[in-house]
């Protein structure tokens, strides 16, 4: 091996910590993607715009094509959403609602959910809508 003089330039470069920094960005990468929760699958109706009314403390109804109903990604029958909502709607009083219902889903379903949610005194509703596509 030959030793270097001061002066000298160098003839290669030592590219190990380069690629330490790729494989741990490539981690990254995969754990990042990989990482996503899904939640439910339902085929949204269409709309001319679509608002964001996500926040933290939202909860979400979701009605499925064959009518089945899930708060969050629980399924719930109705009794039971109605024990649960008027739990979180003692907590937090301005309670925001989505509902989610698939474009098949019949209408009386949501109108049901719709009902309770009035019933319950819950104001602060909407419905979960796709962004039509031109």
């Amino acid at each position: 091996m030959k030793l270097q003089a001061e002066n000298e330039p160098y003839d290669e470069i030592n590219i190990t910590p380069m690629l330490d920094l790729a494989y741990v960005l490539l981690i990254i990468f995969i754990i990042m993607t990989t990482a996503s929760v899904q939640g439910i699958k339902v085929d949204l109706p269409k709309a001319s715009s679509a608002p964001s009314l996500a926040k933290p403390k939202t909860k979400a109804i979701t009605i499925t094509a064959d009518g089945k109903l899930f708060l969050d990604t629980y399924p719930v029958t109705m009794a039971e959403l109605e024990t649960r909502l008027k739990a979180f709607s003692a907590e937090i009083p301005d309670l925001p609602v989505v509902i989610k219902g698939d474009a098949k889903v019949q209408y009386e379903k949501v109108i049901e959910v719709m009902d309770l949610l009035g019933r319950l005194d819950i104001t602060h509703l909407g419905l979960v809508t796709q962004k039509l596509v031109k």
